[in-house]
């Protein structure tokens, strides 16, 4: 979830999608300006954190990078609970990519945090000659299932930093809390004389 202390805002924020789709690419180019023409798979998860200023306020992201292979699924609700954002990644080279980001899509909408600002992004924009996914089709997608929509390229920082603040700027600002301790305690003295009785 996301909280906030004065104008600072933590948000939890999971990157889901399929292998090779360039999740990793996308959060170390966000991260550390750097693309790696090889990346690794990931094993599990990866966790990395940036703070972004928008708004008169600072956002800092905890970002979990989760690997995308089939045999990892079922760690990735670990991951996503909680998560106050989600960017799905699919790579528009990759008509099986575009599927397997609406199912992610669709299993956050059915376990994830109902306020979650999702985005969709379809990666690997710099690869236009070898498109199979159309940004219309994604975009209509997108809309219709309540998502933003943004194409990027992690290889040419395309969009990259764009899908975060844009993140940013949607996650919602909590409301300071009213008992900022968190228990109420009743003062039995200050609510008069009633008395009580278990057997009258």
């Amino acid at each position: 979830m996301a909280a906030t202390a004065h104008n600072n805002l933590n948000a939890k924020l999971v990157l889901l999608g399929d292998m090779g789709a360039g999740k990793s690419s996308l959060v170390v180019r966000f991260v550390k300006g750097q693309f790696l023409e090889f990346q690794e798979s990931t094993i599990g998860a990866a966790f990395f954190s940036s703070t972004v200023s928008v708004n008169n306020s600072t956002v800092k992201f905890e970002i979990w990078d989760t690997a995308g292979q089939e045999r990892y699924h079922s760690l990735a609700p670990m991951y996503y609970r909680g998560a106050a954002a989600a960017i799905i990644v699919y790579d528009i080279t990759s008509t099986d990519s575009f599927a397997q980001a609406k199912k992610w899509v669709q299993e956050l909408q059915k376990q994830g945090n109902p306020n979650m600002v999702m985005a969709l992004t379809g990666n690997k924009a710099d690869l236009e000659d070898k498109r199979k996914v159309t940004a219309e089709e994604a975009r209509l997608y997108a809309e219709e299932n309540g998502l933003f929509f943004m194409e990027t390229s992690a290889k040419t920082a395309a969009n990259v930093n764009d899908i975060f603040y844009e993140i940013a700027k949607r996650l919602p600002r909590a409301q300071p809390a009213q008992n900022p301790a968190g228990m109420v305690l009743v003062d039995r003295t200050a609510e008069g004389s009633r008395t009580a009785s278990c057997c009258s």
